[in-house]
């Protein structure tokens, strides 16, 4: 009989020896290998804080005390621990158990997370909530090395170390986030990192302490010994942590549950914060993940037993690496930056031919992009590779640092729009609304490889101000063999006599493309256009819209300030007086496969032409002056 068969809550956990939590470790990594071969996720951040997630369950009364989950993607394990084993086969699927935390979802999960560097501060408000409320609980912040080198952790650093008590800060330190480490903060952790020889003498000690009678008094004489020594020499506040105004502990092998216990109920009793350093290896247990841990980040369905993808195919993001490849290579002016993703936006190979042109500013989206303005100053052309999600974080920067300063700097906007599995926190649809804002800036938006390509060249040669060219995750949707694209900021495809009017851009003109025709079987034409260039966008566009009775615009974005809305005010402000009606994503959108969502959104080729089909049966198109404002139906 399996241990995860009799341990579904964290008492279960409790009741456990640790010889059977090691085993208990095991059989987790073996679940959750299993689980993300089938459904896709974040492996190798998993395997690695299993220990670490048994440990912290044993010693703490959670839910009442509470941890936080840096980024999240490392919550599988507390997941399966915290009564969700039995539906972990669901996660990232449609109404299944989500990736990351949701409060929604379980007690267990005390705060919402997805992006990076947000434990620190959202662990201290929930810690001085508690300490006024006097509930006595513990609040705990996992945080990797590698968010930590985001703003917002230090910021969380600067402000806990002088507040609440009950807060521990557990710091996990794996050597990596998904690309590797850099930075000065990189080197700081490498230099107090334990070594191995060290881990095992600590491990030794902590063994020698259970020898009956004198085993306890020997270890705290030669832990009296170390600290007279380490302060002696070095001072008592001798790291960073330290200077905080936390107590530092550490650090610890991150894989010996005996160990992490014993510096988890050490830290219960500090009356100051603390912040316990721990060591784990990613993809700890896995070998394909422990080898390479940069490609089993995250990951698709893959074979267990060879660590092959059972599918792959060439996506947007090579396309974008090799044609920026191509463009450096005539140009010394390139520079490309990362925010330690490297691999995911397709820059790998950039990294090792542009070496001296290539910066990864860790996970830090506000610096890159005031970075990338500096580096605009001094005469070089710097392309931001990020996905949408992330590019959120640097609103101001891009407002106050490049935008009113009209600095040419190239925003390469991955992941744009519905990512699927993720979730929530990972759709790429609210960078058309906020970048809308910008002035000096101009948006592409590209429905093929070769458009990409075209688009990405523009962005850096014929445009003044922010370029930005946005595009999809995954590869190449379908396109009608007759469509060619011009170069113009929007093409008009179809018979420009019909009835109705579709307007749409990026990926979803391919759902349009497919609606047509499916429409076109049923005898009812409709003619697309479709924009290129997003913002500024070309009179032209509106004046050819302006001609037709019924205007549909279906847009894979967000809504409220979307390029439907806007589109929409522009004509009736220019005294259109037929039909808009705009299909667009209303708030979040729940995990999914992309297909589904879209389905779901009105937004797949049988949603299009089920909308249109059902109108024409109403007679609300073909000329009719059904006016419905500029937000449509």
């Amino acid at each position: 009989m399996l241990l995860l068969d009799k341990v579904n809550t964290p008492s279960d956990v409790k009741n456990l020896t640790e010889e059977e939590m090691v085993l208990l470790a095991q059989e987790i990594r073996d679940k959750i290998v299993e689980t993300v071969s089938e459904n896709g996720g974040h492996l190798a951040s998993n395997l690695g804080v299993v220990e670490l997630t048994i440990a912290l369950h044993s010693v703490f009364d959670t839910p009442k005390d509470k941890i936080v989950w840096d980024v999240g993607h490392q919550c599988y394990a507390h997941k399966i621990l915290t009564g969700r084993c039995e539906q972990i086969n669901t996660i990232r699927t449609e109404k299944g158990l989500s990736g990351f935390p949701k409060r929604s979802e379980s007690d267990y999960d005390c705060f919402d997370t997805g992006h990076s560097s947000t434990s620190i501060s959202a662990a201290l408000g929930i810690a001085c909530s508690d300490e006024m409320q006097k509930s006595g609980a513990y609040t705990i912040a996992v945080i990797g090395d590698g968010a930590l080198s985001g703003g917002l952790a230090f910021e969380g650093l600067n402000n806990a170390g002088r507040s609440a008590k009950r807060l521990i800060v557990i710091l996990n330190d794996n050597k990596m986030s998904i690309s590797r480490n850099v930075g000065s903060m990189s080197r700081y952790l490498s230099s107090i990192r334990i070594k191995p020889s060290y881990l095992h003498a600590k491990s030794k000690m902590h063994r020698l302490s259970r020898i009956p009678l004198v085993g306890k008094p020997m270890t705290r004489g030669m832990k009296r010994v170390k600290d007279w020594m380490r302060d002696e020499f070095f001072g008592q506040k001798n790291n960073l942590f330290e200077q905080l105004g936390f107590t530092y502990l550490g650090p610890y092998d991150g894989h010996n549950i005996a160990q992490l216990r014993t510096a988890l109920q050490a830290a219960c009793h500090k009356p100051v914060p603390v912040l316990i350093h721990v060591c784990t290896k990613k993809g700890k247990g896995y070998e394909y993940a422990e080898k390479n841990p940069k490609n089993f980040h995250g990951v698709s369905a893959f074979d267990v037993e060879t660590g092959e993808p059972k599918s792959t195919s060439t996506g947007y993001s090579d396309v974008f690496g090799r044609c920026l490849c191509t463009l450096a290579e005539k140009d010394s002016r390139i520079c490309a930056i990362t925010a330690a993703m490297s691999i995911g936006t397709g820059l790998n190979a950039f990294s090792r031919q542009y070496k001296e042109r290539f910066y990864d500013v860790g996970i830090a989206e506000e610096h890159a992009v005031t970075f990338a303005a500096g580096l605009a100053v001094g005469g070089m052309i710097p392309v931001f590779a990020v996905y949408s999600t992330f590019l959120q974080r640097s609103y101001d920067q891009l407002l106050h640092d490049a935008a009113f300063q009209k600095l040419h700097i190239v925003l390469a906007i991955d992941r744009a729009g519905i990512v699927g599995e993720d979730g929530e926190t990972h759709q790429g649809i609210y960078d058309t609304s906020f970048l809308y804002t910008m002035p000096h800036l101009t948006l592409f938006a590209p429905s093929s490889f070769y458009e990409l390509e075209t688009m990405l060249s523009k962005a850096l040669y014929d445009t003044e101000g922010i370029a930005a060219v946005r595009y999809p995750r995954g590869g190449e949707q379908y396109l009608p063999a007759d469509y060619q694209y011009q170069g113009k900021p929007y093409s008009l495809y179809g018979n420009p006599e019909a009835p109705v009017l579709v307007v749409t851009y990026g990926r979803e003109f391919s759902q349009a493309c497919l609606a047509k025709e499916a429409l076109r079987e049923e005898g009812i034409d409709i003619c697309i256009l479709k924009l290129n260039v997003l913002k500024s966008m070309a009179i032209g566009a509106f004046g050819t819209a302006m001609k037709y009775p019924t205007v549909y615009f279906f847009e894979e974005g967000i809504r409220t300030g979307g390029i439907g809305e806007h589109f929409g005010f522009q004509l009736y402000d220019a005294g259109f007086q037929g039909t808009y009606r705009l299909t667009a994503l209303n708030g979040s959108v729940p995990q999914a496969k992309t297909g589904a969502a879209l389905h779901k959104a009105g937004l797949d080729a049988s949603m299009i032409a089920t909308r249109i089909r059902n109108d024409i049966k109403l007679g609300g198109t073909h000329g009719r002056k059904k006016k419905t404002g500029p937000f449509g139906l």
